[in-house]
């Protein structure tokens, strides 16, 4: 009995060592840089960081932007302000006497002229 008990424990240590080896391997597959997770996670890290990078470019473009349209947008505010106080002082002038229209003068005859031309005879095809 004692030596069928040893037997069962020593084959299932033996199966637990090739079940470890077979895991063993898998996990050195899975941990690879070049063809397993290690290397589409090394990929995404870097495309984060590119994204990342172009984030806060297109975010700096865009506060440059932002304070351009507030300059321009003041600059406009502060016209239409002068534009309607100009405005304003037009309705105080008095209005300005309106004088007849001149008379219409007579103007010379014209002459018509006629301009005749020759037909060019060599752009002409007979007909066959």
């Amino acid at each position: 009995m004692q030596l069928i008990a040893d037997i069962l424990l020593a084959s299932g240590a033996f199966g637990a060592a090739i079940y470890c080896y077979v895991l063993a391997q898998r996990l050195k597959k899975l941990q690879t840089l070049e063809t397993g997770m290690g290397g589409a996670i090394a990929v995404l890290s870097a495309q984060v960081d590119d994204m990342t990078r172009a984030l806060e470019t297109a975010r700096e473009a865009a506060d440059r932007q932002v304070k351009s349209l507030e300059t321009l947008t003041q600059r406009g505010e502060d016209v239409a302000g002068r534009l309607e106080l100009l405005l304003a002082s037009m309705h105080d002038l008095p209005e300005e006497q309106k004088s007849p229209p001149p008379p219409p003068q007579a103007e010379p005859e014209k002459r018509l002229r006629f301009v005749r031309r020759k037909a060019a005879s060599d752009t002409l095809e007979a007909a066959e």
